[in-house]
């Protein structure tokens, strides 16, 4: 088997000199290969990803050293194809390894010795998962829009200035972006499902929010959690649309938003899911959108789930 570590040098704040000599003692000793695909500029991953994929098929697996930017784009690159993606969570927020390894903090460490990438003895369960398609383009973990989509950005911004802030870049983010109005517009037709699992349809033209985000996992934002109970291979989408308020009743509930305590939270924030739908903006401007952290410039955004579309490696039971 080929092992493809595709790394992104200045994604977090870990060792990787240290941690890729120890891989690299351990590779020496067995038959299986590692091969190490340092990525250069936006995009690379995805096409390296691509290109292994298209030419070993399930014979190699794509190794994510990176953070969310990285897997996003790994996924894009194989999604539909037989070679699994493997996560080490190198980045800075980590935000969909978290749903896959179960812990909001995860040791890195302790998931490379999960696989056995230090002791030889390679070992995972593959399963297939859901990614959002939009504009054809895909999304592995969530896709937002309105006041979570700045703070995302600012919180970026910081943690490219101050790399050893981790995760705590994006909580500092958010007092910037709660002094400024925290009331945005846009158009949404959704395609929703109800607690009996009947369709209907959901539509606000305009509508008055101040976040709105699909999930196919759950943490975003450096760990915030609108969808603790989303299934990643379910065939559904969790949502969050949280109607306008002011800074007065947005600061006490940060801290339940994050922890994922929407039980706590219906009052201002209407939970469900979804399988599709389509947003735009009200006045052909481009929306104030993120996927997976990463921002995007569309008026108009189509989207719908793709089941079981993405072959995603777990520490083995």
């Amino acid at each position: 088997m080929k092992y493809i570590f595709i790394v992104n040098p200045i994604a977090g704040n870990d060792d990787k000199a240290k941690i890729f000599s120890r891989i690299k003692s351990t590779f020496r000793l067995i038959s299986d290969e590692m091969i190490i695909e340092p990525t250069h500029n936006q995009g690379d991953a995805q096409l390296i990803s691509k290109s292994y994929a298209d030419k070993y098929g399930k014979d190699c697996v794509i190794v994510s050293c990176g953070g969310d930017g990285t897997v996003h784009e790994i996924a894009n690159g194989l999604a539909a194809t037989d070679t699994p993606m493997l996560i080490l969570p190198l980045g800075t927020g980590n935000d969909f390894a978290k749903k896959v390894y179960g812990k909001k903090k995860i040791n890195v460490e302790n998931v490379i010795k999960a696989f056995g990438f230090y002791n030889g003895k390679i070992k995972y369960d593959v399963k297939p998962i859901d990614l959002i398609d939009y504009n054809g383009e895909k999304c592995i973990n969530v896709m937002s829009y309105g006041l979570d989509t700045k703070v995302e950005t600012i919180g970026r911004q910081i943690a490219g200035k101050i790399p050893s802030l981790g995760h705590q870049a994006y909580n500092l983010a958010i007092f910037p972006v709660l002094c400024r109005s925290m009331t945005y517009h846009i158009n949404m037709d959704l395609d929703c499902i109800d607690e009996d699992g009947k369709p209907y349809k959901k539509i606000i033209a305009p509508c008055d929010y101040t976040l709105f985000a699909i999930c196919n996992a759950s943490y975003y934002g450096g760990g915030f959690c609108p969808a603790p109970n989303s299934v990643i291979d379910d065939g559904l989408l969790d949502f969050a649309l949280c109607h306008p308020i002011n800074l007065p009743r947005a600061v006490p509930l940060i801290p339940k938003y994050s922890a994922g305590k929407v039980d706590k939270l219906e009052k201002y924030i209407t939970f469900g899911r979804l399988v599709g739908g389509r947003i735009w903006s009200t006045d052909g401007s481009a929306l104030l959108g993120n996927c997976d952290g990463e921002n995007f410039d569309y008026s108009e955004v189509n989207f719908k789930v793709e089941p079981k579309s993405l072959k995603l490696c777990f520490i083995k039971d």
